[in-house]
């Protein structure tokens, strides 16, 4: 399975049944004692639509992970897609996101590390990401604790 075959199957297979303030809480506080328990450097952010819902900073972050989270859900929200999956489409075609996209690269980062919030039958409603790890890291955090969370609920 290539790389872009395994982000679609992810953003698939992650889908809420359901997605409101409580449950955003519920994944940003997940997410948060993860990265607690791991000592990651990470900034936290889940939102629905335009609405920050919950965003957490940990040690080892600055005013500058906001912007990036802010920016790669802007991606998300413009394509419906992981901001991963977003800039990997970019270059597996050969092209780069900054260039070929005709986006503001000051509002707009394809970058990993926020995830689409799905809901069964309704679609993207929201964004969930982290920012301050190289990107697939970043992801692969977010996946990871979306997966564990939603085999929770």
């Amino acid at each position: 399975m290539s790389l872009l075959e395994a982000l679609a199957e992810q953003e698939a297979r992650l889908v809420f049944t359901s997605f409101d303030n409580d449950v955003a809480l519920a994944l940003g506080a997940f997410l948060l004692e993860a990265a607690r328990e791991r000592s990651l450097p990470v900034t936290i952010s889940v939102r629905r639509g335009q609405q920050r819902l919950f965003h957490a900073a940990l040690p080892g972050t600055s005013a500058d992970n906001d912007e990036w989270i802010d920016r790669k859900s802007r991606v998300v929200d413009r394509y419906g897609q992981s901001s991963y999956r977003v800039g990997e489409s970019f270059r597996a075609n050969g092209r780069t996101f900054e260039v070929d996209s005709r986006l503001d690269p000051d509002r707009y980062a394809a970058h990993g590390g926020v995830f689409p919030v799905t809901v069964a039958g309704v679609g993207v409603v929201g964004t969930v990401g982290v920012s301050g790890l190289p990107q697939a890291e970043d992801h692969a955090f977010v996946v990871e604790q979306v997966e564990k969370f939603l085999a929770t609920t």
